[in-house]
């Protein structure tokens, strides 16, 4: 780009009132690049004609080669509009499924959002989540319908057929918008009710019985900005890739200059159930009842349809020179001999419906500037964890002022918040890049070229040996040092920069890249070389303003505040696409790339200048990392570059997670099968510049048990006896010294040195309690850090919001665990797991043992007076472990119960380990004790134990939890809840994806045969009005996914692909250590029943990988032999 426009862009970005940050939003293929691409092309940056075929945007070559958007990125562009100038922000987002975080990223940034839409497929499930993303951040969206050209082209509609289906299309994306309005209103009305009923309880009674109704409030509410309506300006209907558009607006003006028709009127009657009555030459109302041409088929519709028709379908040259001239459009000459009409089509709608015109205007008077950021929102993004906006401090809630204001004066705040880190070649850098050289240069380096070539020439007519000396080393001999002096500092410099090049090149390749932070100011004005605070996601402003004096600044030193550290913005530069522009100031309200906060900041995090500010909450990704590889190097000495290279990744990538696991593998953990080729790409040539070796994708799996089946495997009644025999057939020979089994199921084990035992039942968890605990795994973190905080007797602000939730959290509990097995189990709950957070629970239903309840924090009375009994943290420990590995592969348990119904610690050992202990508690604390009590007479061997005893009787769980017992106990209670587990009917659960696809009739049964083959299940399917597309949702195993795509794609020619989104888990319905028992099941399944079984292939699979024993037989049923003779 010149100088010029970038002076403009600067100038530009001081008014805030004229400034549009705007995304571009859509399901994969449904044309935001090719659309990006018009809009780039309107400053010059490409040619028009270049617009949809360059993908400007798209600059990884992996992108290019796949054809979609794998990351969001940004360009800066001016538009005039009359007098009016604009700077717009614009950031391209990926459409495919697997890259959705980046969606995020480009949200939070943006105040508004393009949603485009295909002509053809309509509303697809990627529309709806970003329609989704948009709505959970508060921004604006605008409509372009893309693709109008394949109704004309592909399915062959007329005009009239296109404005119905148009009109289904505008009805599902409001409908889409109107799902997520009403939910939003009912939660609102939900608080209210809630703090009416608190109100209530205090003693504010209200008079008579009030009935809430939910119409009535949905009513009340403002939805006018709401919908997509072409009459509200907010539609725009286009086809990118033959470069038009245009919005009822534009019509409008045409025609109420020809019809004499004001402009207001045909805005409002353009769409709609309105006819043109030629006789009475007036509008009226009910063109559908009277079987007449809607207004917008009769003066939109036709001409374009008419224009296609004589372009590209009958080639009429003779109406085309005729069009051209009606609409006053100049088309070169080779445009109309060229052979492909689709380039003389451009040509023609560029001039007359510039689609690049039709969207900026849209953008520019429809979303909104930095100024009018809704106050909802600032208070949105500064409501830090669970904490409310009104309970922030005074000086944090003064900062949403300068939010409102958009406030850039020397004393305002800066505030930044970064998105996402992302990583650029240093070469790229603009410091780097070759400037180019002014025209003195360009004649200096001329001169001094000729000088040379004549020197060369003088020194081969006089002999072979003067010509071996090569002329670019150093300045020439003899009369070229008069014209190296001559030249002048500059060209000297240059020739002495790319003599440094060339030595220093070994050096280059080993440059690592550089990493820019992608952000958005929100406050004050961003500076090169200023220093900010970095604000961690847990950073408090409240206690970190008790500790800091008042006026601190960045440049101070404040390491002793948790998760607040300070860096500085080592430069700042305005992103414009592939390109970056160094700037020395970015003022509020525009987007930016910061750089040197790669040692700072790893993904996302919030810069600001004072300490008061609050960190933004943490961005929403729909996506779930659920592909896990384990990568190595090939070479194992590059080991280290690898670890950089991860690193380096993990801080490239919004979505992807690395980890080094128990077993010392390095694992990548990625969203889908493409991230996961994308990330090993970038590893490989960008971050750790190694050969690297990937393992085959890691599968997740949960163990689980399930209540004891009533059928067997040929759906037969299993009768008790065979029923018992069944379950408690691997019951056999479990009972040992220290283990005993009974026949309920219930498990006693002692622990070796015969001090303590424990007997455990396992109960498998209703499917609901299950789920509620998945989705609250950050509730019970937070409970969990409460009750530790409450044990170390701190005292603890908890917000009113937080205490709802875990309120809300025992409630439904409460409701789910019905019955008389679960009686009073909520307020018996030990302790959640594994990691203390996950989706199984210890039961304390050991008796006479009240131990304080998980649910202290609520506050009840006498909840306090409750004591923990010695090593409960052992019994704790062992659960932990237990769910963390289970016993069919060593996979996390999922929807488990674990009952402690019996927990004896015998308080007096035998007499020999009493004498042990008694000896080693006098060796550690005689001497210590003595000094403590101030006496210097050494005491006597038998007034030894008692006064030690007394004295170390409150420490005693504190030496015991690291002692021999406490270790035994741990190990007894981990083991007790395996064997408690392996009692009850086993089951593997795995993990589901719900894969929606959209195809034709014609391919439907191809389409059933891959589900079919890859242990696929079909939910519904349902055909799309005015389409002949069917849309078919189905669930996939994540452990049959891998190819899956490929093989869509080449069953199908191409013309159906699947979309995967991580759904939940589900239990495999057979047993994987099944053997036919019954008669029936003999006859079925015959003697060997070496029919698969998919449960037992997952877990030997599992184990096999894990190094673990598996149980198979290298050769099974060797009748089958063939000796070699045979065998020709």
């Amino acid at each position: 780009m010149g100088l010029s426009s970038l002076d403009k862009i600067i100038a530009l970005q001081r008014n805030p009132a004229n400034i549009r940050n705007v995304c571009i939003l859509a399901h994969v293929d449904h044309g935001k690049t090719t659309l990006a691409d018009c809009l780039v092309a309107t400053n010059g940056i490409i040619s028009s004609r270049l617009a949809g075929k360059v993908r400007y945007l798209d600059s990884r070559e992996d992108e290019q080669i796949r054809g979609i958007t794998m990351k969001s990125s940004a360009i800066s562009l001016h538009y005039r509009n009359g007098d009016q100038e604009y700077l717009l922000n614009l950031i391209d987002s990926p459409g495919h499924v697997d890259f959705s975080s980046e969606v995020s990223t480009a949200v939070r940034l943006c105040d508004g959002a393009i949603i485009v839409l295909d002509a053809v497929e309509g509303v697809c499930p990627q529309t709806q989540v970003v329609l989704r993303q948009a709505w959970l951040e508060d921004i604006r969206p605008v409509l372009v319908i893309n693709k109008i050209d394949r109704l004309i082209m592909e399915l062959k509609l007329t005009s009239q057929e296109a404005y119905s289906h148009l009109q289904k299309i505008l009805e599902q994306v409001n409908a889409v918008t109107g799902s997520l309005f009403t939910s939003k209103v009912l939660k609102e009305r939900a608080e209210k009710e809630e703090e009416e009923e608190k109100k209530k309880k205090d003693g504010k009674t209200l008079s008579g019985d009030q009935v809430y109704d939910c119409s009535a409030m949905l009513e009340e509410a403002d939805d006018s900005q709401l919908y997509f309506s072409p009459d509200q300006g907010n539609v725009v209907f286009a086809s990118a890739t033959d470069g038009w558009g245009f919005s009822i607006q534009q019509f409008a003006q045409i025609y109420s200059q020809k019809m004499g028709i004001k402009t207001e009127v045909l805005l409002k009657t353009l769409w709609g159930d309105f006819y043109l009555n030629a006789k009475a030459k007036k509008i009226m109302k009910g063109a559908q009842a009277k079987g007449k041409k809607p207004l917008f088929v009769q003066l939109v519709l036709d001409n374009i349809w008419s224009l296609y028709d004589a372009v590209v379908t009958r080639r009429d040259k003779e109406k085309v020179e005729k069009m051209v001239t009606s609409l006053g459009v100049k088309v070169l000459a080779r445009d109309l001999r060229h052979s492909d009409p689709k380039v003389l089509l451009s040509a023609i709608c560029s001039q007359w419906l510039p689609v690049s015109q039709a969207v900026l205007l849209m953008v520019c008077e429809k979303l909104p500037s930095p100024l009018e950021i809704a106050a909802g929102r600032v208070e949105k993004l500064m409501s830090v964890g669970a904490r409310r906006f009104d309970s922030l401090p005074e000086q944090t809630q003064e900062l949403k002022r300068a939010f409102l204001q958009c406030s850039s004066g020397e004393k305002d705040p800066l505030i930044v918040f970064v998105s996402k880190m992302f990583a650029v070649d240093t070469k790229a850098l603009p410091h780097n890049r070759q400037r180019p050289l002014t025209q003195e240069e360009i004649a200096q380096r001329r001169e001094l070229a000729r000088q040379r070539h004549a020197d060369s020439r003088a020194a081969d007519q006089k002999g072979p040996t003067h010509s071996e000396r090569t002329p670019q080393e150093g300045p020439p001999a003899r009369l070229d040092t008069e014209l190296w002096r001559k030249a002048g500092p500059n060209a000297q410099k240059s020739q002495m920069e790319s003599r440094t090049l060339k030595d220093s090149k070994p050096e280059e390749e080993e440059e690592h890249q550089t990493f820019i932070a992608f952000a958005r100011v929100f406050s004050g004005v961003a500076k090169k070389g200023q220093k900010v605070f970095v604000l961690g996601p847990k950073y408090d402003p409240a206690q970190a303003l008790s500790m800091l004096p008042e006026g601190v600044s960045a440049s101070d030193c404040v390491s002793e505040v948790p998760h607040l550290s300070c860096c500085t913005m080592e430069s700042v530069y305005l992103l414009m696409g592939r390109e970056l522009e160094e700037l020395e100031e970015v003022p509020v309200g525009n987007v930016l790339g910061i750089g040197g906060l790669e040692d700072s900041v790893l993904k996302s995090a919030t810069l600001s200048t004072s300490p008061a500010c609050p960190p933004f909450t943490p961005l929403n990704f729909e996506a779930t990392p659920i592909v896990r590889v384990a990568i190595e190097p090939k070479h194992p000495s590059e080991m280290p570059k690898l670890v950089r290279g991860m690193r380096l990744l993990n801080q490239a990538d919004p979505c992807a997670e690395v980890l080094i696991q128990e077993t010392g593998e390095h694992v990548l953990v990625t969203a889908g099968e493409v991230h996961l080729q994308r990330c090993l790409d970038d590893l490989r040539d960008r971050f750790a510049k190694i050969e690297i070796s990937a393992s085959k994708p890691i599968i997740p799996f949960r163990e689980t048990v399930i209540r004891p089946p009533k059928v067997d495997m040929v759906n037969e009644d299993l009768g008790k006896q065979q029923k018992v025999a069944i379950i408690h057939q691997v019951k056999e020979g479990r009972s040992s010294a220290t283990l005993h089994v009974d026949s309920g199921g219930l498990v006693t084990l002692t622990t070796p040195n015969r001090l303590a035992t424990v007997s455990i039942r396992a109960i498998p968890l209703p499917q609901e309690v299950t789920s509620l605990l998945e989705r609250s795994a950050e509730l019970i973190r937070t409970l969990e850090q409460i009750n530790m905080s409450l044990r170390e007797g701190k005292s603890l602000d908890i917000s009113q919001r937080t205490l709802e939730a875990i309120i809300g959290l025992k409630t439904q509990l409460e409701s789910l665990l019905q019955g008389r097995k679960w009686r009073n189990a909520v307020e018996r709950v030990w302790a959640f797991g594994p990691r203390r957070i996950g989706p199984n629970i210890l039961l304390n239903s050991v008796e006479g043992y009240q131990r304080p309840s998980v649910w202290q924090c609520l506050g009840k009375a006498g909840a306090q007076a409750a004591a923990l009994r010695d090593l409960d943290n052992s019994i704790v420990s062992g659960f932990q472990l237990a769910t963390l590995a289970g016993p069919m592969c060593e996979e996390p348990l999922m929807g488990v119960c674990f009952s402690v119904e019996k927990w004896d610690i015998q308080s007096s050992a035998p007499s020999r380990h009493k004498d042990s202990l008694e000896e080693d508690s006098i060796s550690h604390g005689t001497l210590e004790d003595s000094k403590v009590e101030g006496s210097s007479e050494p005491l006597e061997e038998g007034e030894t134990a008692g006064p030690i005893q007394a004295r170390r009787r409150p420490e005693a769980a504190s030496v015991d939890c690291y002692g021999p017992v406490s270790g035994q106990l741990i190990a007894a209670m981990k083991e007790a809840c395996r064997h408690a587990f392996q009692t009850q009917p086993q089951r593997l659960m795995v993990a589901m994806y719900t894969c929606e696809i959209m195809a034709t009739a014609d391919v439907l049964g191809r389409v059933y045969g891959v589900l079919g083959k890859r242990e696929g299940r079909v939910l519904h399917e349902e055909m799309k009005e005015g389409t002949d597309m069917f849309i078919i949702k189905a669930v996939l195993p994540v452990a049959e996914s891998f190819g899956f795509a490929d093989e869509f794609r080449k069953k199908t020619s191409g013309l159906a692909s699947p979309q995967l989104v991580f759904s939940h888990w589900e239990v495999i319905s057979s047993d994987p250590y099944w053997v036919p028992t019954t008669e029936e099941e003999y006859l079925h399944f015959g003697e060997k029943a070496d029919s698969a079984n998919q449960s037992l292939k997952y877990m030997n699979a599992v184990r096999r990988r894990k190094g673990l024993y598996v149980e198979e037989k290298i050769v099974e049923h060797a009748e089958k032999q063939r000796t070699l003779s045979k065998n020709k």
